[in-house]
């Protein structure tokens, strides 16, 4: 096995394992679970030496990432992405519809981001990384960190729920003024609260509705599966739409529309917007 990256451990003021302080700081590596999984097959070493998981760092550690077996090296994608905010520390991208933000496939979100976004010049820059996911045929405001102790700083924000999000979507059928959706989804409480924006009347749907979504929880699919379950699937959801109304070529209608929060690095607060896309304009 050759050597495949290196990078030298940044000062610390505070104890960290390895496992958190290496996300994002190897290219070809950049997941928590992928530097575990690296960890547990000794491809990770520091100082020259095979290391576990509850390692402390410090500062000033060699950590080398080792190539199993000679692999061939990641090539490049070339995806166009436009930005919407970026400094030194973190971006916010928009992400089209119809891309994954992050997984095995090579055409993802994740993938891009280096040919995107400007390298930052901070001691600890990593390989840009999504803090958060938008589903695949979700389109918005991605939020993307470049150092990795702004990568730790954001998740944080988003465990500690100080990230704000809003969601734009057009629903079908009859809907109330406003109200809140709190189920279960996969065993975990899940809260949306919504305001009905616009109403038109429709043929085919009876209704169509301009709808803001403002999620309270982070659940895999909420607001579809909220939505859904009150009978006002979003327009274009082949997986929790009712089937005899799916809009076919359109996509979903859902866009992340506005990211509101704290800096974590130069505490400034932030609002960022996104407009709708050209297919809401069927019913704004």
């Amino acid at each position: 096995m050759c050597i495949l990256e290196s990078h030298i451990a940044k000062k610390q003021k505070e104890q960290i394992r390895i496992q958190e302080y290496a996300v994002g700081i190897f290219n070809t590596v950049p997941t928590k679970s992928g530097i575990k999984k690296a960890i547990k097959k000794k491809l990770i070493l520091v100082n020259g030496l095979p290391t576990s998981t509850a390692r402390i760092i410090i500062g000033g550690e060699k950590i080398t990432l080792l190539n199993p077996k000679n692999k061939p090296l990641r090539k490049s994608l070339i995806l166009r992405l436009a930005i919407t905010f970026e400094d030194d520390y973190l971006a916010i991208i928009e992400k089209p519809p119809g891309i994954l933000v992050n997984g095995n496939k090579f055409k993802t979100i994740d993938n891009a981001l280096q040919q995107n976004l400007k390298k930052s010049s901070q001691i600890d820059a990593v390989r840009p990384r999504p803090i958060h996911r938008l589903d695949y045929p979700t389109s918005g405001l991605l939020l993307i960190g470049k150092t990795s102790s702004t990568i730790r700083a954001l998740n944080q924000l988003f465990e500690n729920k100080k990230i704000k999000k809003k969601y734009y979507a057009i629903t079908i059928g009859k809907m109330n003024l406003k109200g809140a959706i709190k189920t279960y989804i996969n065993k975990k409480t899940a809260i949306t609260n919504y305001k009905t924006i616009q109403s038109v009347k429709s043929n085919r749907f009876e209704f169509l509705n301009l709808v803001e979504l403002s999620p309270r929880t982070g659940r895999r699919h909420q607001l579809r599966i909220h939505l859904s379950s009150i009978g006002n699937p979003i327009l274009g959801d082949q997986e929790y739409g009712i089937k005899s109304l799916i809009l076919k070529g359109k996509g979903l209608y859902l866009h992340a529309s506005q990211l509101d929060f704290t800096h974590p690095i130069t505490k400034d607060k932030l609002s960022i917007t996104s407009n709708l896309p050209k297919k809401f304009k069927m019913i704004s």
